[in-house]
């Protein structure tokens, strides 16, 4: 499905910066999803805008916004420093929560993340930071790893989404799945590598997803 996101931009503030993003809201809402890009990454990818678009079509909300400014970008294109500095896209994050828990156009919506990669992390950080608010994470090819200190604390409801023929990072995941104490599973999606370009595959994802939000994010939750 092709989506139009040119009369939706949004200008998110996050301490002294903005950031860009695109909000959708469907007509009904009663959940919002925002996505947390991965490795080298923006609110441009096409993996996470075929997501948004399956699930904007099962009624929920979303929002993919960058999570670094445009120099910001500039100096990790070459430095790759700052996609893995998961405390600081974690607090953008968090920024962009607090903004949508502020805007009348979104205020009465429940709040979930999908996370990407180093995104991932970065998502189940903020839903640490943010326990009264964000309601459930799904983490696809993700890092959960890397937000160590937080997964005891983390209340959303975790779905980690793994390629099977994704080795290393099955065993991350399984690794951060069980220190996880919020109600979790983990799923496999069969045939698929890290980037989830495989026929079907991030259709699958894409359900997961759908079924999981669709779950945590409806107003009798």
């Amino acid at each position: 499905m092709a989506i139009s996101h040119k009369d939706n931009l949004v200008r998110i503030p996050a301490g002294p910066i903005f950031l860009e993003g695109n909000l959708d809201i469907p007509d009904g809402a009663e959940g919002i999803v925002v996505f947390a890009h991965g490795s080298g990454s923006s609110r441009h990818s096409p993996r996470n805008r075929y997501v948004a678009g399956y699930l904007q079509e099962k009624g929920l909300a979303t929002l993919l916004f960058d999570l670094l400014t445009v120099e910001e970008e500039r100096i990790d294109n070459f430095t790759a420093h700052l996609r893995f500095d998961v405390e600081l896209l974690a607090n953008r994050l968090v920024a962009a929560t607090d903004w949508l828990l502020k805007n009348p156009n979104t205020s009465d919506l429940k709040i979930g993340f999908f996370g990407a990669s180093t995104g991932a992390a970065a998502a189940l950080i903020a839903a640490g930071e943010r326990p009264g608010n964000v309601k459930a994470v799904v983490s696809r090819g993700g890092r959960p790893d890397l937000a160590e200190r937080t997964l005891p604390y983390v209340k959303a409801a975790t779905l980690l989404i793994v390629g099977s023929r994704d080795t290393p990072v099955i065993e991350m995941n399984r690794w951060a799945f069980n220190r996880l104490r919020s109600e979790k599973e983990m799923k496999l999606v069969p045939g698929a590598t890290h980037l989830f370009e495989e026929p079907g595959t991030l259709e699958e994802t894409a359900r997961l997803a759908g079924e999981w939000f669709t779950k945590y994010l409806s107003a009798i939750v």
